[in-house]
């Protein structure tokens, strides 16, 4: 038997086994734009990000930032508030700072 038809093989009996239905985005076509919009040098390496959800450190602690600032929000007592707000202020200070490296690099 070839590679090809092993391969074949494999993948129609995991379709058979529905080992396929539960994927993201089943069911709905494939939107290409950004993927062609891309140059083609850095296509591979962008895909292989986007697939693996790779975000910048930058935009972890823009999201930290904003759970932090939904928890001080709603935090019951003041010295909970108060740790919250020291993290907050932290978390904004490391942002500022690895935005000024990036700022220096370019």
């Amino acid at each position: 038997m070839s590679i090809e038809k092993a391969i074949e093989e494999k993948i129609r009996k995991a379709i058979e086994a529905g080992d396929f239905d539960n994927l993201k985005g089943h069911g709905k076509p494939l939107d290409l734009t950004a993927y062609f919009n891309t140059p083609e040098d850095l296509r591979l390496a962008y895909s292989l990000l986007k697939s693996n959800e790779f975000v910048p450190e930058e935009v972890e602690m823009l999201k930290e930032i904003a759970y932090l600032k939904e928890q001080i929000t709603v935090c019951g007592t003041d010295e909970e508030r108060s740790l919250l707000t020291r993290k907050l202020n932290e978390r904004n200070l490391a942002l500022a700072i690895a935005i000024e490296k990036y700022k220096r690099k370019r």
